[in-house]
């Protein structure tokens, strides 16, 4: 490091942006649609889109937003529209009911989730732009409601499967209520809820406990500093009939599993290409929300390969093969398939290659995460009075805008918050070394980590 870099005096300190944040209307968090299915990825552009439509106020009825900053709200990437278009569809099939009851009125209304949606390509160097509209009936209750909890995006954006995420909502509501205690309900309620599915008629508690609401509190255990959450079940006899939860603030937060918030981007174009292999949209979801990235990448690739093979078989069913590779841990493998690999086709090989913008990007997330580990020696390397002058300075220059989780996280443990480390090392490594690489440089440093052939 320059020692001039490190001794300037720092800038004046930036306005502190407001928390990304919706105040989400107390209906629109447990919804059980009576028609067609939410997952993870309509949840998060329903929640982009309701915050800009806050933003924007209650008395537009129609909503424009450029479409590259709904990608960065709903925090997925993917220049694939078609896949993005089948959410918005999937919103607006998607049957809800609102009911209130006043002292002379009651009203119950059936409403779509989401009204007209217009994508609109502008041509060479225009930003395309998407609108949006609410259907008339709950547009007010939607952008300005009257009774809404406030959900950060931030937040909301990290958890990989819709039942975390809805159960995400649901304990920020009942965190400040004096009870701490969620709705209580029937299991069926409860099934329709945590999956965003209109199709259930029959539920064995036993398997929705183990591979649905278990999963879901271990992920709000991990992601969510402010609270826990705890399953509550009622019994009629010997038979669970009735579940709720009660919220449990952190009075030692932590946020352990969310190192890197980059890891909990959803990667669309990562489930376009399972869904090509001939998997159903919503297989190829759970399976990316419940499966590490890296090993979905890798097993792609060994089918990938598998299929440009012009000297095999054809594959009768690329999605089954692609399973049972993922089941049988080949992801990756380079060399001779190990003889447990007998049960696949006997003539398969592993992957030998990516495409070459694959290859360029897979490099350059390895050349940023070797410069933020470089960033952290250097400043462990430091006297203590340069480390904590770096420290102010960040919290000057950086501090304002994050999100408000991982600030509280840097206020309360500094660089030993695993959270807020990450996003510390970062910015560390970029003032440190603010040149961008060239594709020269990128193909050098692969070479010098002996993963250019990858």
């Amino acid at each position: 490091m320059e020692e001039g870099e490190v001794t300037r005096p720092p800038p004046k300190p930036a306005a502190v942006p407001e928390d990304q944040s919706i105040a989400k209307a107390n209906e629109a968090i447990a919804i059980r649609p009576k028609r067609g299915r939410l997952t993870l990825l309509s949840r998060r552009i329903y929640n982009a889109l309701l915050y800009h439509s806050q933003r924007q106020g209650v008395d537009e009825p129609v909503y424009r937003l450029a479409l590259s900053e709904l990608i960065g709200d709903a925090r997925f990437n993917s220049n694939n529209t078609e896949l993005l278009k089948s959410h918005l569809r999937d919103m607006q099939a998607t049957t809800i009911e609102w009911s209130t009851s006043g002292s002379a009125l009651k009203r119950w209304v059936s409403s779509q989730l989401l009204g007209t949606v217009t994508i609109e390509e502008q041509g060479r160097g225009r930003p395309c732009m998407v609108t949006w509209r609410y259907p008339d009936e709950i547009r007010e209750r939607l952008v300005k409601p009257h009774q809404y909890t406030r959900v950060l995006l931030e937040i909301s954006g990290q958890m990989r499967s819709y039942p975390a995420a809805v159960l995400y909502e649901i304990g920020a509501r009942y965190l400040t209520s004096p009870s701490r205690l969620s709705m209580r309900e029937d299991v069926l309620w409860w099934a329709a809820v945590l999956t965003g599915r209109s199709d259930i008629t029959e539920v064995d508690y036993r398997f929705l406990k183990r591979d649905v609401i278990s999963k879901a509190l271990a992920e709000i255990e991990a992601l969510c500093e402010d609270f826990s959450l705890e399953l509550i079940e009622h019994k009629r006899g010997r038979r669970i009939e009735e579940i709720q939860f009660r919220v449990v603030p952190k009075v030692q937060q932590r946020l352990g599993a969310a190192d890197d918030p980059s890891r909990n981007v959803f990667d669309l174009e990562l489930v376009g290409k399972l869904i090509a292999l001939g998997m159903k949209q919503d297989e190829a979801q759970d399976l990316y929300a419940s499966t590490d990235e890296g090993q979905l990448r890798g097993t792609l690739e060994h089918v990938e390969q598998r299929l440009r093979n012009q000297s095999l078989p054809v594959l009768k069913s690329p999605a089954a093969y692609f399973k049972d590779a993922l089941k049988k841990g080949y992801a990756g493998v380079k060399g001779p398939i190990p003889p447990a690999a007998l049960s696949l086709p006997p003539s398969a090989r592993p992957a030998a290659a990516l495409t070459g913008g694959e290859r360029m990007h897979r490099i350059r997330e390895l050349w940023e995460h070797d410069r933020m580990q470089k960033a952290k020696a250097l400043y462990l390397e430091m006297p203590e009075p340069m480390q904590s002058e770096m420290r102010s300075r960040f919290e000057t220059e950086r501090l304002g805008e994050i999100a408000a989780p991982i600030a509280r996280a840097w206020r309360r443990d500094g660089p030993g918050s695993r959270i807020a480390a990450t996003t510390f090392h970062r910015w560390l490594a970029k003032i440190t070394w603010p040149e961008e690489p060239s594709d020269r440089g990128l193909l050098d440093f692969a070479l010098a980590q002996g993963v250019a052939g990858m």
